[in-house]
């Protein structure tokens, strides 16, 4: 093996090492956020409005499904694009709803930090589609 082979291999490597803790961290974050709402749901679903509680049954959902493609991604080196494009399709409609009925009870941070995620769903789409 040359020299330049092996240098390659090497980045190859490092670069699958970062992308791997990546999506790691982003498991976890995943991970907290479905737990958190799960608690937030046992502890006010006697008093939260029944749409709010479907609205977060669905994105519910969307982690379980988001955590399991990341489990295969990392353990399997599978991905599944076409599911990523519903994904990104289904979060872009929920939070513009999101955002509709919610913009004048967030704090300006929190809103343009959700503008700008959704921006970068846009352009994921675009790239995917």
């Amino acid at each position: 093996m040359s020299e330049q082979s092996k240098d390659k291999a090497i980045d190859s490597k490092e670069e699958l090492k970062m992308a791997n803790e990546r999506r790691i961290n982003e498991l976890l974050n995943i991970s907290n956020r479905y737990v958190r709402t799960e608690r937030h749901l046992e502890q006010h679903s006697d008093i939260a409005d029944p749409e709010n509680i479907k609205h977060s049954e669905r994105i519910q959902n969307e982690r379980l499904q988001q955590m399991e493609n990341l489990k295969n991604i990392i353990a399997y080196g599978e991905h599944q694009q076409e599911d990523q494009v519903e994904n990104l399709r289904r979060n872009l409609e929920y939070t513009d709803g999101y955002i509709n009925h919610n913009a004048d009870k967030m704090d300006k941070e929190t809103l343009e930090k959700t503008l700008e995620k959704q921006e970068h769903r846009k352009e994921q789409l675009d790239f995917l589609s």
